[in-house]
């Protein structure tokens, strides 16, 4: 009889085909002695990711692709482990990962916890890499990114999960810091990709809630 994992990492994934397998293999290659599980929400994809996420031996939850908050949602609600690990399917973990940040979660008794990350691509990632590596671990109550969000499975379930708004997991962050302590651990790297962010940019709504603790931000400098 399989052993309950101590973690569940959730991927949500719709069409991601060309990233899918570098975040697999990056999980796969954790140096840790603690038990996981992965599993992948496919989101309705038209290319091969769900057979993709088969092959490399994970759970395959077959999702709407109506947004990433469902899928994450999905995933996170048919996990085992007692902590979930949020994972895009564009970012790699590295070894020390799972037993770092576990650790580290568990030591400071907090609920979520996230770390610090690399982004490629245009300038505009690498703003959103040091706006996530040195201003949200500052604030009140920490944005942790959706594409690196380690939380433990009942604070998930109480908190209601990701809400279908914008920027869904910085209203999860904001939402579980009201009730529960949150915090980073800045000696864990994840690398990600920033195409994303090409696109939208540091949206108005992230600059928003750093506004709102910027008093916390200045007296900490």
């Amino acid at each position: 009889m399989a052993a309950t994992p101590d973690v569940s990492f959730v991927v949500p994934a719709r069409d991601e085909a060309d990233y899918l397998s570098d975040c697999l293999e990056s999980i796969a290659a954790l140096e840790t002695d603690y038990e996981y599980e992965v599993i992948v929400v496919d989101g309705a994809s038209s290319d091969a990711t769900a057979d993709i996420a088969r092959a490399h031996g994970t759970t395959v939850l077959e999702g709407a692709g109506s947004s990433i908050a469902a899928g994450r949602n999905l995933g996170g609600k048919a996990a085992e482990g007692e902590w979930l690990a949020f994972i895009d399917a564009d970012t790699r973990v590295r070894p020390n990962y799972l037993t770092e940040l576990l650790g580290f979660v568990e030591r400071e008794n907090l609920a979520a916890g996230s770390s610090a990350c690399r982004m490629t691509g245009p300038l505009r990632a690498k703003l959103m890499e040091g706006t996530i590596n040195h201003v949200f671990p500052r604030l009140e109550r920490p944005i942790l990114p959706g594409f690196n969000f380690f939380v433990h499975r009942e604070a998930f379930l109480e908190t209601g999960g990701f809400p279908e708004v914008p920027n869904e997991d910085t209203a999860f962050s904001r939402a579980l810091g009201r009730r529960l302590p949150t915090g980073y651990h800045d000696s864990v790297l994840v690398d990600s990709s920033g195409r994303r962010i090409a696109d939208s940019g540091l949206t108005g709504t992230l600059f928003h809630y750093v506004s709102l603790d910027a008093g916390r931000l200045r007296a900490s400098v």
